[in-house]
């Protein structure tokens, strides 16, 4: 419990040493509201939008989780398979990190322009940002096995199959946290940009429609909650790595 208060500390000082700062400002240099609200502002127009937020979260959170874990399963397949078939990796690595090159701003249209404005291209979208870090720290795992381990099972016999289920897969899976914590983060951001291109639900549309109205209050309170939902869905895949490695190190004290 203490060093959990001195890690969260600093950061929450931090912080609400900047929301001081920023109201004070607001306050002295007499900024219009539309241009800069103070936090204040910024609280109370969220408390009162609560509901339209409400609304519009359940949109944005529906098509992150929807791209999100079929960006990571995509990654993750595409992981096993270059990693399985020999001489898939050095074919189509150069490509996947090519495709990572492509701006979305530059993608998004052409997605609203090949399947329409429902919910096919945001998905799409999300999905593309989702399955590169998943699919890179998958493959970085997967070549992270115990060599002596690996040559052992070999010696004893063990097949292709068995190797990759019983001792690569279990060795890549604190790199497949670490790919899909990335990827947790970066799959909000990406819904906002899918909504803020095609649809008329969900946080991105909310902050479009905000920005051409000059409600800059708005705009700080959609911001407010897409950072929340981020942290929340980092929190959750951090919790579940944590039980992972509490699991694995259990079941190794056990077999010990």
């Amino acid at each position: 419990m203490a060093s959990n208060k001195r890690k969260w500390l600093p950061p929450l000082a931090v912080f609400a040493a900047f929301l001081v700062v920023w109201q004070a400002a607001v306050v002295l240099l007499h900024i219009d509201e539309y241009v800069l609200p103070s936090p204040l502002v910024v609280a109370a127009n969220t408390i009162a939008e609560a509901p339209r937020l409400l609304e519009h979260t359940k949109a944005t959170l529906a098509i992150t989780l929807i791209g999100f874990a079929a960006g990571s399963a995509a990654g993750f397949a595409l992981a096993a398979l270059l990693h399985l078939i020999p001489g898939a990796r050095a074919g189509v690595y150069p490509l996947l990190v090519l495709t990572q090159n492509v701006p979305l701003m530059a993608l998004g249209p052409l997605l609203v322009l090949w399947f329409g404005f429902g919910m096919m291209p945001r998905v799409l979208l999300i999905m593309l940002v989702c399955f590169f870090p998943v699919s890179v720290a998958m493959l970085t795992g997967l070549t992270q096995t115990d060599r002596a381990l690996l040559n052992y099972m070999k010696m004893i016999g063990a097949t292709r199959s068995q190797l990759f289920r019983r001792l690569e897969l279990p060795s890549a899976v604190p790199y497949l946290f670490s790919g899909l914590k990335i990827a947790a983060s970066y799959s909000v951001i990406s819904a906002i940009y899918a909504e803020s291109i095609g649809g008329s639900k969900g946080l991105g549309s909310f902050m479009l429609l905000s920005q051409r109205g000059f409600e800059t209050a708005n705009v700080f309170s959609a911001i407010a909650v897409i950072v929340l939902l981020s942290l929340a869905l980092f929190g959750l895949i951090a919790a579940a790595e944590r039980l992972f490695l509490r699991g694995r190190q259990g079941r190794r004290e056990a077999e010990a």
